[in-house]
């Protein structure tokens, strides 16, 4: 590890210490008080790059195919306002994995490692007899192989609990292809296919592993790489003839309005949408078959969204809906009975969610919150807060707090994106989420606004501290004098 690299953990590390130990430590709920008669069963169903407004059950998009988990949503909690903390693939997960900013995590952007010493939903879920597995993409150890990283198979040591089945690859869109590649089991040996899409051999190996007998309850982290372009051809693919089917679907209003690659990119993009539903719809089947269904938590999401290189160079890492709002359905044990839930919530509480769900007590260093109450108690629903930080890297160094209303958002002006954190940003974009829910009006500097952005300037900088984040100097917009 380099000098530079060991200074930037421990600054996050000491300040992460001072945090925790301020914290309030979190009351435990009815469910962890006393647990479930059976422990649940439990699936991560991670979507890459999927967007919020591409659900069915959303009703935000006419040319959607998304019957199962339309169906799903029907069935169980579909969390409308849904955000990812860190909008770009590796720093999401570490987010998701251990409740905590990915600034704390070690992982602020692609191609670091997890922090080790950090407990995961897998170790915790272990030690309280389950088996933790993964299948697809994990993208939390080093990735860079100059530093002695690769993008396929991955150390037990770094699998972050997954220590039962393993069936992946560290960088899934490095040694794959849409219709061919190699991911690693668990003795790293390869698991090779061709000539059959990527999301259903994902799910074949799924399906193995549900067919199996099951001492004990297990939690399954399915990670599927679509609808993430394929790196090296900078797109979304489609299974075969796919496309084809969506050559004039509809353009979310807020892509219409700003040139970028989905007018080439969209039809792919459906394809890949309805394949992983396809994917959702026959796991559950097997479920169904397999008599697990009415022992299982199931959940299904995204680490963040795509814009089409409207908002920046690439697809994702910025503030706006299009990279931050991710789909998130729970079905299953706790989680019955059709309700949309329209609270702003955050995948760093997913974590906690889903060890309350289970009876279990969430570690005190997790900053989560559990969305249970969301589901039953109205006067929790009431007193939610209703705001999540976002940390934004690798575009720029970046912050932003979200609420109901309001997207607040600011950047280091130097255009730095070496280290996970500025000492002094500028104010960069403002939003109304109720006038101008496509994001296409930015507010930053004008005067009739000035009261609410230093409003949400100090509640920003609260989130900050709560991250573990040292305050920031943070300069006015000008823009609008």
């Amino acid at each position: 590890m380099s000098e530079t690299m060991q200074s930037r953990r421990s600054f996050f590390k000491g300040t992460m210490a001072a945090a925790v130990a301020a914290a309030v430590p979190q009351a435990k709920s009815a469910a962890a008080e006393q647990g479930p008669a059976k422990k649940p069963n439990i699936i991560l169903y991670l979507s890459d790059q999927f967007r919020w407004d591409f659900l069915g059950a959303n009703e935000r998009n006419g040319s959607t195919r998304t019957p199962n988990l339309d169906a799903m949503a029907e069935r169980g909690k579909n969390f409308t306002h849904a955000v990812t903390n860190q909008p770009v693939c590796a720093p999401s997960r570490s987010v998701l994995l251990t409740s905590r900013y990915a600034t704390e995590t070690g992982v602020w952007h692609n191609g670091l490692e997890l922090d080790k010493s950090l407990p995961t939903i897998a170790t915790e879920l272990r030690k309280a007899g389950y088996s933790s597995n993964m299948i697809g993409k994990w993208h939390l150890a080093l990735g860079n192989e100059k530093q002695g990283g690769s993008p396929g198979p991955v150390k037990a040591e770094d699998r972050g609990g997954f220590l039962d089945l393993w069936e992946g690859a560290n960088a899934l869109e490095h040694t794959t292809h849409p219709y061919e590649g190699t991911i690693w089991d668990r003795d790293n040996q390869p698991i090779s296919f061709k000539d059959q899409y990527r999301v259903d051999f994902l799910t074949d190996r799924t399906e193995k592993f549900l067919r199996q007998k099951h001492e004990k309850p297990f939690f399954l982290f399915i990670s599927q790489l679509e609808p993430h372009q394929q790196n090296d051809m900078q797109r979304p693919v489609a299974p075969k003839g796919a496309a084809a089917r969506f050559v004039n679907c509809t353009a979310p209003e807020d892509l219409k309005a700003l040139p970028g690659t989905w007018q080439d990119q969209l039809p792919d993009y459906y394809g890949c949408i309805e394949a992983i539903d396809l994917s959702v719809g026959r796991i559950r089947k097997i479920l169904e078959e397999e008599h697990l269904e009415e022992d299982t938590i199931f959940v299904f999401f995204s680490d963040h969204g795509c814009h089409f290189m409207t908002r920046n160079q690439e697809y994702k890492r910025s503030t706006h809906n299009s990279s931050i709002r991710v789909p998130l359905i729970i079905d299953g044990p706790g989680f019955r009975g059709t309700q949309q839930i329209p609270e702003l919530v955050g995948l760093i509480d997913l974590a906690p969610t889903l060890m309350d769900a289970a009876g279990l007590p969430v570690p005190a260093t997790w900053k989560g919150k559990s969305l249970l109450p969301l589901v039953s108690d109205m006067e929790a629903r009431k007193s939610w807060p209703n705001q999540q930080l976002v940390q934004i890297s690798e575009s720029m160094t970046g912050r932003a707090i979200r609420t109901r209303d309001w997207t607040y958002c600011v950047a280091d002006p130097t255009g730095d994106t070496k280290h996970p954190a500025a000492a002094t940003y500028h104010e960069y974009q403002m939003y109304d989420q109720r006038a101008d829910p496509h994001e296409l009006v930015n507010l930053a500097g004008r005067k009739e606004y000035r009261q609410k952005a230093d409003e949400l300037r100090e509640q920003l900088k609260k989130l900050l501290a709560a991250a573990g984040e040292p305050e920031p100097e943070i300069v006015p917009a000008k823009l609008y004098p």
